[in-house]
């Protein structure tokens, strides 16, 4: 039986999947984006019964009538999409979120116009950027780091 595991970035809120998972999508809705401060949500649906939480539970937003979001109430990572025909766990939140790959996007209607070109931009890793921000060399994470 296929495991996942995953949590937000304090590690206060921590997840396990036992079994698969669903359909991997992103939500381009004006909803998701504020809901992620995010250009989108990548989300993948997961059971009730697969989804367990063996540390804190997360915390909710009732962001519509029908749907509620989960956070983590101690660094603040969105984590959870619930709705009444299911929940979706935020696919960066996992800790091998390259397993998780999307396969439709949803709500284009608000989808942000640049948001296809993003992959033409210039890029660079991190460390690359110790001119423009020197401080990075003396930066100590206190993230949760993910599992192997």
């Amino acid at each position: 039986m296929p495991k996942y595991k995953g949590g937000c970035q304090c590690g206060a809120v921590v997840f396990e999947i036992n079994g698969d998972l669903g359909k991997a999508s992103i939500c381009h809705c004006r909803m998701c984006q504020k809901a992620f401060g995010n250009f989108y949500a990548p989300l993948v649906s997961v059971t009730q019964e697969s989804l367990n939480y063996p540390k804190e539970k997360p915390k909710y937003f009732q962001s519509s009538n029908l749907v509620k979001r989960g956070f983590c109430d101690s660094c603040g990572t969105p984590l959870t999409y619930e709705a009444p025909d299911g929940i979706a766990i935020a696919i960066g939140a996992f800790d091998k979120p390259n397993e998780v790959v999307p396969v439709i996007q949803f709500g284009t209607e608000s989808k942000i116009i640049y948001v296809d070109n993003l992959h033409n931009l210039p890029n660079r890793d991190t460390l690359d950027d110790m001119e423009d921000a020197p401080f990075l060399n003396q930066i100590i994470s206190y993230q949760r780091a993910d599992e192997d």
